[in-house]
């Protein structure tokens, strides 16, 4: 089906093709744009609880190191304590194992990230020697 207009030939089924490619690349920008939407997003997720898990990480520290300073100012010192920051908060229990052994369960919250320490102390005078400082998964 040819139509002569002023002397150029039309192929009516030729609209259509193109039409339909038209269709066709834009449901496949659509797709793709919409891909790498969910793409950044779940990568900022990722990176904000990467952030929050490296500062739990900071304050589960900062919570022992706390304990072994309460320790070395009081050799029978046993018990919790706990410290407010404005990123997270982080507490500390300290349990006697006998003589001048002692056990540190350290943990912190920032955000919904956990994190928790568990350190092992064989002697607290005259300077405190540790046998383990690991993070654990629980106590």
């Amino acid at each position: 089906m040819f139509r002569v207009v002023d002397k150029i030939c039309y192929n009516k089924d030729q609209g259509y093709s193109i039409l339909l490619v038209l269709v066709i690349v834009g449901a496949i920008a659509v797709a793709i744009a919409t891909s790498l939407l969910l793409v950044g997003a779940n990568l900022s997720k990722n990176s904000l609880l990467l952030q929050q898990s490296y500062q739990a990480r900071h304050l589960t520290n900062a919570c022992a190191e706390e304990a072994l300073q309460q320790m070395k100012g009081s050799l029978p010192f046993v018990g919790y304590g706990s410290l407010n920051f404005s990123l997270g908060t982080c507490g500390y229990f300290v349990t006697n194992t006998g003589g001048q052994t002692r056990n540190i369960q350290a943990s912190s919250t920032v955000g919904v990230v956990v994190r928790k320490l568990e350190i092992d102390v064989t002697k607290i005078k005259p300077q405190i020697i540790l046998s383990s400082w690991q993070e654990v998964a629980d106590f």
